[in-house]
């Protein structure tokens, strides 16, 4: 079995299980256990929480420690563990610790996939930079698989949901050890610093000016995922509570209507070596919050109805959105990083955007949602939350062009392939 093949099947089984439960857990909370809304701000925290610290930790143990294969298949295993016990939960205080763990197992494996497909490809004689884009396609098809399996059999109010991702969890973290070895690289220098000798020699990294700035949008840009990740699906769904759009084929089957972000990505996700190649890093990182720009603004102005046109083509813009920053933030990474602390420095990039730029999102739009767009009958006005989010993505791109100061280096992407 070829490289590629074991890292596209890594990457499939890797987003099917996010897929499984991510954007439907909403309609289990508030249709199967009837729960409140309050409470449901804090289920999404969760990945936040527990992004903040964990991808961090864990890639300066591969870096220092232990193979970034075993510890991903570690993390799956006991991640498969946690959701095999969540439809046991009976109460949302409980629900909420359970979520956690299961994040906290399954977040690193974000950053920790990345670096492991970045080892083999590279110990294999491969260009990261064209190689990889085409295998991580394969994650957010397994996303797409997972939405259209759990809508489809009429699953997404179900417990059935979580039995699905604990399984395929099981599968992939066993599967994960036969993986090529990607052993510690940071033992292999000699410095017996403290620093070093902790495994944090990737937080000098805020030192430098580029590194701080990068961090920093990425923080910010990992808010504007958030946003999307929480209320896109909540959105549709609210229109089953008017007669006018009830029966609608978008109002029916909400998540296989979201799952067209997915297939916009892979699409994406095949143009980034071009756009990087022609425009560079710090331009394709500027089109990603433009995107969100439109991402946010077409559900503004959208419905099931005549809207839905406007639906379709922000879920479209979503790939874009999404793939252009994440991607091309985690190639960022692996140009300006020595190899020693690369797990350390995806970490660090997967902390900002779904540890603090996922809590502070969560936490700092429920609480604008509730203040501002919340009518007493506790119905929400789509339209003034999508615009707010709108003009927030607007203020990051105008602000992203003048302070982070990179230049395009087109021989630097090359590279990339003979590092």
């Amino acid at each position: 079995m070829n490289i590629k093949f074991r890292l596209i099947l890594m990457n499939f089984m890797q987003f099917f299980i996010w897929g499984s439960w991510l954007i439907t857990i909403g309609a289990y909370w508030f249709q199967n256990k009837g729960w409140s809304g309050a409470q449901f701000g804090a289920i999404f925290s969760t990945m936040g929480i527990s992004a903040i610290f964990m991808p961090t930790i864990t890639g300066i143990i591969v870096d220092k420690f232990i193979n970034a294969e075993k510890l991903y298949g570690i993390m799956h295993i006991l991640g498969a563990l946690v959701l095999f016990s969540i439809p046991l939960v009976t109460n949302p205080t409980t629900f909420f610790w359970v979520i956690l763990l299961n994040m906290i197992f399954y977040m690193p494996t974000l950053s920790l996939s990345i670096t492991v497909a970045y080892s083999a490809l590279k110990t294999d004689g491969k260009d990261v930079v064209k190689d990889y884009p085409p295998i991580r396609i394969w994650g957010t098809i397994g996303f797409i698989a997972a939405l259209w399996a759990v809508s489809l059999t009429h699953n997404e109010t179900s417990a059935n949901q979580f039995y699905i991702a604990s399984a395929v969890a099981l599968i992939l973290g066993i599967y994960s050890f036969t993986l090529p070895k990607c052993p510690p690289l940071l033992t292999m220098v000699d410095n017996k610093s403290i620093v070093n000798l902790l495994g944090l020699n990737a937080f000098a990294l805020f030192k430098t000016p580029k590194f701080a700035i990068f961090f920093a949008f990425s923080m910010l840009l990992g808010a504007a995922l958030q946003l999307t990740n929480a209320y896109g699906d909540t959105f549709i769904h609210d229109f089953k509570n008017v007669p006018a759009y009830q029966g609608l084929i978008a109002v029916k089957y909400p998540a296989i209507i979201m799952s067209i972000s997915q297939v916009s990505e892979t699409l994406f996700i095949l143009a980034i070596p071009f756009f990087l190649r022609k425009f560079g890093i710090k331009y394709v990182m500027l089109f990603s919050m433009l995107a969100w720009v439109l991402r946010f603004g077409l559900f503004a102005f959208s419905d099931p109805a005549d809207g839905l046109w406007m639906i379709v083509m922000s879920c479209i813009v979503y790939g874009m959105a999404f793939d252009f920053f994440n991607i091309s933030g985690s190639l960022f990474i692996e140009t300006q990083t020595t190899p020693e602390i690369r797990g350390s420095a995806q970490g660090l990039f997967m902390m900002m955007v779904n540890g603090f730029g996922a809590f502070f999102g969560s936490l700092i739009s429920g609480l604008i949602i509730q203040s501002f767009f919340t009518y007493a009958d506790q119905s929400k006005n789509w339209h003034g939350i999508w615009l707010s989010f709108a003009g927030y993505a607007l203020v990051i791109a105008i602000i992203f062009p003048f302070v982070f100061r990179y230049r395009h280096n087109a021989a630097l992407v090359r590279a990339i392939q003979h590092a």
